[in-house]
């Protein structure tokens, strides 16, 4: 039997999300936004592999469910702000104006 030693980090895990993104944003025409594929594949391998292999992730705390439930809404990003703040970017942007 073989152990595995090689564990993720929230460094290794951002840097591998990031070029998903990089590749969704060349795909959706410089837009963040507008295409979401292989950030919705980068997280469902996570899942996959945390299942597999739940020892990879003993050094972080992600849940990749959740984030995956939200890549799947219509408007990611809306929906994260309103999970987080309660409030849309919109709403955000201008309460921070309001703010100065």
């Amino acid at each position: 039997m073989t152990t595995n030693t090689f564990r993720y980090d929230k460094d290794s895990i951002y840097t591998e999300f990031n070029d998903a993104k990089s590749k969704d944003t060349k795909l959706g025409n410089g837009d963040d936004n507008k295409v979401h594929t292989n950030r919705i594949k980068f997280l469902k391998d996570m899942i996959d592999l945390e299942t597999k292999m739940p020892e990879v992730f003993s050094y972080v705390n992600i849940n990749f469910k959740n984030l995956l439930n939200v890549y799947l809404t219509q408007d990611p990003r809306l929906t994260f702000y309103m999970k987080v703040f309660g409030k849309g970017p919109d709403q955000m942007m201008a309460d921070q104006a309001y703010d100065d």
